[in-house]
């Protein structure tokens, strides 16, 4: 029996023993948080600036925690940041599983060629307007419909006007004498009947009180504002004459595009009713008026139109070619992420798993390139393809912080959606 007890005492006290050890083992296997860890190894406890939300980096708390949307907050120590401020880093595994493609920014003057559509015009400098200069009747019409194409010197109309009469009567009648008075007479009576607008052809062929009014020049009566048997009183306006030697076009510059655009710049004019058919020019002015509803500013240019080929209110293609400035960094299009009211950036691809959001300032585009006029200086490598996916991430990881305020980002440490990324490198 006492053999039985010493037994049962000898196994109770293994079995202290046992369990003794298994606690101490588990104890002596613990290791401390990695904070602590990176304190030990520093030798001072690191000081925390704030206590952030991964997915709103921009808003700081004083305490550790939770945040309003429920995720735990992570420390921002003071000792983080010092170069790989705003800096996004991926595993170059993840990069290439992602597609991610680079292209080098190089410095280059785009092409300068332009195409815009235009609409053609009268050349309005060779307007001229036929009127009556003294009360009249009109005793016929030549011209009987607007659009009709005349020559120099075609009648017009015979107009019924005793004023007139009477003045050529005192011209001709003063025609022979030799007198330096008579004379001086018939000179005035010839002034008086040019400032009524009669020439020496309709002089020659008045009679009887009616003057018939001759076309000034070849071109097409575009208004036509009087009928056969009507009076007109003395300035009114019979009818409106346009050359066709010459018209204008009007070309819709878009109004990024309108500030490379000066007067002098030339151009090319193409139709699809002429095919084959190159008209030349230059503009010769911006108008000052940029339209509300297209946001165009047009552009006047005149030409030559030989044979009356470009008629008012064709539409044409117009091909300007701006003079070229000098080499500027240019970036695929691809490669500019515009989000609207911000200010349009790049992804600079800085090696090794690390890219950079950098803000641009944009100049004109052609070609499929963008001038890059401030944010980049040329020899950088931009990202053109999944750069929203890392523009996605800096912006959870607080990168796109520092780049509109300025302020120290916080490390990235959130993935993006529906994407694996490694944890952060320290």
């Amino acid at each position: 029996m006492k053999r039985i007890v010493i037994v049962i005492g000898a196994l109770a006290g293994a079995a202290v023993l046992l369990a003794l050890g298994y606690v101490g083992g588990r104890h002596a296997g613990t290791t401390p948080p990695r904070a602590n860890a990176v304190a030990t190894a520093q030798g001072a406890p690191r000081k925390v600036l704030y206590w952030y939300d991964t997915m709103v980096p921009d808003q700081h708390f004083d305490h550790p925690g939770r945040s309003p949307m429920g995720m735990p907050l992570v420390p921002r120590y003071a000792d983080e940041g010092g170069t790989d401020q705003g800096v996004v880093r991926i595993d170059p595994a993840t990069v290439q599983n992602l597609g991610v493609r680079t292209e080098p920014v190089v410095r280059r003057v785009l092409a300068a060629h332009l195409e815009v559509p235009g609409t053609v015009g009268w050349n309005l400098r060779d307007a001229v307007t036929v009127s009556a200069r003294t009360d009249a009747v009109v005793a016929r019409l030549d011209v009987r419909a607007p659009y009709t194409r005349v020559k120099a010197g075609q009648p017009l109309a015979e107009l019924l006007a005793p004023s007139w009469n009477s003045a050529i009567a005192e011209y001709r009648a003063l025609q022979h004498t030799r007198s330096k008075d008579a004379q001086a007479l018939r000179a005035a009576a010839r002034q008086r009947l040019k400032v009524l607008g009669l020439t020496a052809a309709d002089i020659a062929s008045a009679r009887d009180g009616r003057i018939t009014l001759h076309a000034p020049q070849d071109g097409v009566v575009t208004a036509l504002d009087v009928r056969e048997g009507q009076q007109v009183g003395s300035g009114q306006t019979l009818m409106t004459l346009n050359g066709l030697s010459t018209v204008w076009v009007e070309a819709a510059l878009p109004q990024a595009m309108a500030g490379i655009v000066r007067a002098g710049t030339p151009v090319t004019v193409r139709t699809t009713a002429l095919p084959g058919h190159v008209f030349r020019g230059e503009v010769e002015t911006l108008l000052p008026e940029v339209d509300a509803t297209t946001r165009t500013q047009q552009a006047r240019i005149v030409l030559a139109n030989p044979g009356d080929a470009l008629s008012p209110g064709m539409f044409v293609d117009v091909g300007l070619q701006p003079a070229s400035g000098p080499p500027a960094p240019v970036v695929p299009d691809g490669a500019v992420i515009a989000t609207g009211s911000a200010t349009p950036r790049v992804i600079v691809a800085e090696g090794d798993g690390r890219f950079r959001p950098v803000a641009v300032r944009l100049g004109r585009s052609a070609g499929g390139y963008t001038e890059v006029l401030v944010g980049l200086v040329g020899g950088e490598h931009v990202v053109v393809s999944g750069q929203f996916l890392i523009d996605s991430e800096a912006s959870l990881s607080g990168a796109l912080q520092r780049l509109q305020t300025g302020e120290p980002a916080p490390a990235a440490s959130a993935a993006m959606p529906g994407t694996s990324l490694p944890e952060p490198r320290p």
